[in-house]
This record gives C-alpha cells, sequence and structure tokens, in this order.
C-alpha cells in the first residue's frame, strides 16, 4: 500500500516537472494607435414641458412664533435653581494647615509633587472630607 501510494507520487511529479520540449513562440505586437478615435457623444433630448399650465403657490413664512418653536417648560420653570454643593464652599474654606491635619504632612507633600502645587493638594483635601461626610 505505501509503496504503490509512493509509486504514484513520484510518477506524478516525474510527468507533471519533466521538460516537454522547448517551444518558442513568437508573437508579433500590432502597432496600437496613439489615440483613441474621438466618438461622437449622444445628446439627450429634454422632455417635452407638461400640458398641464403650472403655477407657483406663494409660501406664507410670517406665522413664525418663538413660543411655538421655543415653548417654555413649566415644570422646569417651577424648579427652584440650583444652589451650590457643600463641596465648592468646602474647598473655599479648606486652609493647608487643615488639609494637613486631615491628612499627613507626608501625603500632603506627595500630592503636591504629584498635581503639581500646593492649591491642587488643598483641593485634594477638600474633596476628601466632603466625600467623608
Amino acid at each position: 500500500m505505501k509503496l504503490t501510494f509512493t509509486l504514484i507520487l513520484g510518477l506524478t511529479l516525474f510527468i507533471g516537472c519533466g521538460s516537454r520540449g522547448n517551444q518558442v513562440r513568437i508573437v508579433e505586437k500590432k502597432p496600437q494607435p496613439m489615440a483613441k478615435p474621438i466618438q461622437e457623444v449622444q445628446q439627450n433630448t429634454l422632455p417635452p414641458a407638461p400640458k398641464k399650465d403650472i403655477t407657483l403657490k406663494k409660501v406664507d413664512d410670517s406665522n413664525h412664533s418663538d413660543t411655538y418653536m421655543y415653548p417654555e417648560d413649566t415644570a422646569a420653570a417651577k424648579k427652584d435653581p440650583v444652589k451650590p454643593t457643600k463641596t465648592s464652599t468646602v474647598s473655599n474654606t479648606m486652609t493647608k494647615e487643615e488639609c494637613i491635619a486631615m491628612i499627613s504632612q507626608e501625603k500632603f507633600d506627595k500630592y503636591t509633587t504629584m498635581f503639581g502645587s500646593e492649591a491642587s493638594s488643598i483641593k485634594r483635601c477638600a474633596m476628601l472630607k466632603a466625600m467623608n461626610k
């Protein structure tokens, strides 16, 4: 079985890869024209005009109303205006000493180097204080 398979494979390769003779064909190329001939463009004619006399209607655009386009939301108007949160008042009253008392001097220096300024460290302390409440 192995011998038969090997023999068939070998013969196939031998026959497929064997030379079949040197057959060289010389094909002469015909010179092609340099420019393509200009083809006449067939112009489409327009469809005939409609038989019905069409008159355009005048559009009345004086009915624009801001109240229609931008209606006021009465539910939103009745709501109380947004009051400032405690975080904004806490960040204004936080001082360096309070921040150092809340977190250690070591963490304060770490935040200062990480954020680039003491004001950023104080803001960080204010955020931590607001989160703890």
